[in-house]
């Protein structure tokens, strides 16, 4: 049976559907371009979901007239043993278009279609801390592939050994915060390094963290405000590689937040990339604070407490792979380091969909 709270915003978006009809063809909208793209956008969104909703209403009433023949004593077995057949149908008809419906109606993070910054930084462990960031950097990278999304770096500290101290990218592309949005947090590999002689097991961890991208309307920020730094960019090691100051640092003095990019060969699109990196972060630290104020002993928002806790475990021996937040374990280790994270990500967003429903 479906939920009365989704039955309550289908039967509201069917009669918003209707208001907007109405509305696009009042003369004082027509002459209001903005208005008019913005109420065109929203009757469009809503034109699937009515169209649902009226083959819901015609499904019921066909269960119906089926259920009245199997209720009538005078009908002859050939049409009740039809009308029940027709009646399994239908009922597996309506629950898919439930099922359709909840996933329609139920309300999204405005977040989920943002462009992200994803963050890498090894812990604890050394090189093979480093070693690790750069395999989760190459998983979320295939990851990133598979959904039909771009990564670029925006800057990133190599070891020289197939490692980084840190890595931060962009991700571009339709829904890639919220495919990306439980990633944030401590996460924990447990392998024998290949330089370990003994064979002993080592545990290291890296840390992930994953944010928006801020728009421009979403953060203010005032160039006095801002101190901009150039130098040369430089690779592995810290050498130079270049003798032209393009790399840019841009430090956010009211906050202290400072990014740097060096990516580019073009002083300007580093600095671009540097501005929306700046962005993402102080809009974070803004989201972060208010969280805090609201719930201080409270699991929030990626990006606030989990940063702290071991969310998943890598472990190479037992080729496995245990994410603790929703205690899903996969021995397919192999497969996941591909970016097969779709059993993962999905255990998540269902546990965030119940917790926020008000599920067990």
């Amino acid at each position: 049976m479906i939920d009365p709270v989704i039955l309550k915003r289908w039967e509201a978006a069917v009669e918003r559907l209707d208001e907007l009809t109405s509305q696009l063809m009042d003369p004082s909208v027509i002459s209001q371009p903005a208005l008019l793209v913005k109420l065109s956008k929203e009757r469009t969104e809503l034109e699937s979901v009515a169209a649902l909703f009226e083959g819901y209403q015609a499904c019921l009433k066909q269960l119906d007239e089926a259920a009245q023949i199997l209720a009538d004593p005078t009908a002859g077995e050939e049409m009740r043993a039809m009308a029940g057949e027709e009646a399994s149908a239908l009922e597996q008809q309506r629950n898919d278009m439930e099922a359709q419906a909840k996933e329609l109606l139920t309300p999204k993070d405005p977040r989920d279609e943002k462009n992200m910054f994803l963050e890498i930084r090894a812990g604890t462990g050394g090189d093979e801390a480093a070693l690790f960031a750069g395999d989760l950097f190459r998983m979320y990278s295939k990851y990133a592939e598979k959904k039909g999304l771009k990564v670029e770096i925006v800057e990133a500290s190599e070891t020289g050994i197939g490692g980084y101290k840190e890595v931060i990218a962009l991700v571009e592309g339709k829904g890639a915060f919220g495919y990306f949005k439980y990633e944030s947090g401590v996460h924990r590999v447990q392998r024998v390094p290949a330089t370990e002689a003994s064979g002993r097991i080592h545990t290291s961890t890296v840390t992930v963290a994953v944010m928006p991208e801020a728009d421009e309307v979403d953060v203010k920020i005032d160039p006095k405000d801002l101190r901009i730094d150039t130098f040369c960019s430089s690779g592995a090691g810290g050498q130079s590689v270049n003798t032209t100051y393009s790399a840019v640092r841009i430090t956010h003095i009211p906050t202290g937040v400072v990014v740097s990019c060096q990516d580019e060969r073009s002083q300007l699109k580093n600095r671009t990339k540097a501005m929306r990196t700046l962005r993402a972060r102080i809009l974070e630290a803004e989201q972060e604070k208010q969280a805090a104020e609201i719930a201080q002993n409270r699991k929030s928002q990626v990006g606030t407490g989990e940063r702290s806790e071991k969310i998943r475990t890598y472990n190479f021996p037992q080729n496995r792979v245990t994410d603790h937040r929703v205690g899903v374990t996969l021995h397919k280790l192999e497969l996941v380091l591909e970016g097969d994270l779709d059993e993962i990500v999905q255990a998540l967003k269902t546990q965030r969909e119940h917790a926020e429903s008000g599920v067990a």
